[in-house]
């Protein structure tokens, strides 16, 4: 079979995305392509990715499941409001019959309930196919359009929500063979790289000295310290935004406090970037996402890759050599190659594809929050039944006071995190849409005639899933007994705090209850914070990867303390500047402890805002950093081996 890949108009920084070298090559194998596809007996087929419409309309786009189902999507999280419909041109290679196949799922089916919330149909030229997508199978899959008759050249194909409820759309294949491709859900599957006519060489981006993967406040934070340590830092984010789930998307504010213990001055970074949330969750501005994207651009030694997944890694003897990435808008692949690596995924996703040991609880663990927020409008609001959603009435769920329902909106404690963090995510939204339904059709309905929901984070906010193992695997014990490790660092400061299951809203849905209780062992210094060792910050049998945030050396319940936000971007500070010490050496993590850790003390002594042009050149303190510090730092911490140019601009 010949195929037609024809990719669809993209915005103009898709566009730019792509070299010359790899436009060419694309247009040369479109090309070559085309010509064949009219010979006797072949057949002509179009793909066009979703996350690839010129225009998104009002659905956004997926990147979570990847590494489940294969690819970026894009979902109508409408509210129970259809959304605008996303747009986009493709041209057909002749005129001619084209049997029609997408690629989506109905996202309630694997539990039996009633109803399809997230059926969608599909416009060519604004006619819509007699089939409605979304409404069957259980799993990924493609769903028979049936036929449509076009004219050759360019036509407008368009998705067409019709419930407002998470329908969903991976991709839509037009041929004139009958069968669709493989249902394969390896990222970039053969059949796909095929179909869209993906050049065989992937984009090559420069060596690194250091590559992040993962743009939460632990990977801003090892990206800012190692940049302002002379270092080139390649930062990588799946999503269009930075700050994981402390963006605008998930709404956590930023816990654990900073700036104290034996280094007094980690922390400053992150304080330049972190949230000043007055709620959690609270109004979509009030966590900065453009102030964490000003912050990271105005790093000339940062290059910031947003929408970019990581899905594989290459490995030679005990070293990460390079991790390619899947631009999920374009579908282009791309490789980073790098001295240093930082995993910083909160998934150990790094250290897993690169044979690093990892452990994961088997059951127990923390869940997802997908949390919510509502408001009451002068006049009265109405909300379509949800006889798909959990049947809940008023009692079920904890009263979600002052307009949000907060953090303890969690499942998922004995469920997949890393191959079923889908259906986590979709069994919250059920719990949310059955909740606001008691609310406004239910038990609840006489109380909220003028309620309306405003905002339900579809990106999920995880806590726990896999760890990557360090030389030091930090415990409960060795925390509350305030053990001393010559290489402590990090001061956490929150109490060590385990999530389950609240037993008075468990019984309805044993199998997976949906709100949670947290558990507090309160034996933290607050005041000056336990100080988390170095060692659990590197991996111990790959020799060049790093890491910072959820996925650090430590048991499940000491993970209870180190786990929130300002605590894990402490941890990327920590790590930026180890990794500045090894590059300056020529040493591994293990080494820059075992070696130069009297020069690591220098470092995690000075402001945040220190920075020097290369690893072996001065550092430089701007004026504007109070003189006690830098005089502090200068006069007590200052090695010979480590030259220092207080003052400069």
């Amino acid at each position: 079979m010949a195929v037609v890949a024809i990719m669809p108009e993209t915005r103009k920084e898709n566009v730019m995305v792509m070299t010359r070298k790899c436009a060419a090559t694309l247009l040369f194998m479109l090309g070559a392509i085309v010509a064949s596809a009219g010979g006797t007996g072949s057949a002509a087929t179009v793909l066009v990715e979703a996350e690839s419409f010129a225009d998104h309309g009002g659905w956004s786009l997926d990147t979570q499941f990847i590494r489940e189902m294969g690819s970026p999507y894009l979902l109508a999280h409408g509210l129970g409001k259809p959304v605008a419909d996303a747009a986009t041109k493709v041209t057909f290679p002749s005129a001619g019959t084209y049997r029609v196949f997408v690629r989506t799922k109905d996202w309630v089916a694997r539990w039996n309930a009633p109803g399809t919330p997230g059926r969608f149909q599909l416009l060519v030229n604004g006619i819509p196919l007699a089939e409605t997508f979304g409404t069957k199978g259980a799993e990924w899959g493609w769903q028979d359009g049936g036929t449509v008759t076009v004219p050759a050249g360019e036509a407008t194909i368009a998705l067409h929500d019709l419930a407002g409820f998470d329908g969903r759309c991976d991709c839509i294949l037009f041929t004139t063979d009958s069968s669709p491709p493989p249902n394969d859900s390896g990222v970039l599957a053969a059949w796909r790289r095929t179909a869209l006519g993906l050049p065989e060489k992937p984009e090559a981006k420069r060596p690194y000295d250091l590559v992040v993967v993962g743009g939460g406040y632990s990977g801003m934070g090892a990206a800012i310290a190692a940049a302002r340590m002379g270092l080139k830092v390649a930062l990588i984010q799946d999503r269009p935004v930075l700050g994981g789930n402390g963006s605008s998307e998930i709404r956590v504010w930023a816990m654990g406090l900073i700036k104290r213990g034996r280094y007094p001055l980690i922390g400053e970074i992150v304080d330049e970037f972190a949230d000043k949330a007055k709620k959690s969750p609270g109004a979509a501005e009030e966590f900065g996402d453009d102030k964490k994207e000003a912050v990271v651009r105005a790093e000339p030694n940062i290059d910031l890759f947003l929408n970019t997944h990581a899905f594989a890694v290459a490995r030679e003897g005990a070293r990460i050599t390079s991790v390619s990435c899947l631009d999920t808008k374009t579908s282009q692949e791309i490789v980073f190659t790098g001295t240093f690596f930082c995993d910083a995924t909160g998934h150990a996703t790094i250290g897993h594809l690169s044979g690093a040991e990892t452990v994961m609880e088997p059951k127990g663990r923390m869940g997802m929050s997908n949390m919510w927020t509502w408001a009451e409008e002068v006049a009265p609001q109405s909300f379509p039944e949800t006889p798909w959603a959990l049947p809940l009435t008023m009692t079920d769920f904890p009263y979600p006071r002052n307009f949000h329902a907060e953090w303890f909106w969690e499942s998922g404690y004995d469920k997949d995190p890393l191959g079923d963090a889908e259906g986590i995510r979709d069994w919250n939204l059920r719990a949310v849409y059955g909740a606001w339904n008691a609310m406004k059709n239910g038990d609840g309905a006489a109380k909220h005639p003028n309620a309306v929901l405003t905002w339900v984070a579809f990106v999920g906010g995880p806590r726990e899933s896999r760890r990557i193992l360090g030389d030091v695997v930090l415990t409960q014990d060795e925390i509350v007994s305030k053990k001393e490790f010559p290489d402590g660092c990090v001061p956490s400061t929150w109490s060590i705090d385990l999530h389950y299951p609240k037993q008075e809203y468990a019984k309805k849905f044993p199998d997976n209850p949906f709100i949670s209780i947290a558990v507090h062992d309160r034996r933290i210094d607050r005041n000056f914070g336990y100080p988390v060792p170095y060692r659990c910050f590197y991996s111990k049998d790959v020799e060049n990867l790093f890491m910072a945030g959820r996925c650090v050396s430590v048991t499940h319940e000491a993970l209870g303390t180190v786990r929130v936000m300002k605590t894990c971007g402490m941890m990327g500070e920590v790590v930026g500047k180890a990794a500045s010490v090894a590059i300056k050496h020529g040493t591994t993590p293990r080494g820059v402890y075992e070696k130069h850790w009297a020069e690591m003390d220098v470092l995690l002594k000075l402001p945040g805002k220190a920075r020097r042009k290369a690893p072996d050149a001065p550092i430089e303190v701007p004026a504007e950093v109070p003189r006690t510090a830098t005089e502090t730092t200068i006069n007590e911490a200052s090695p010979a081996s480590l030259p220092l140019r207080p003052g400069s601009s």
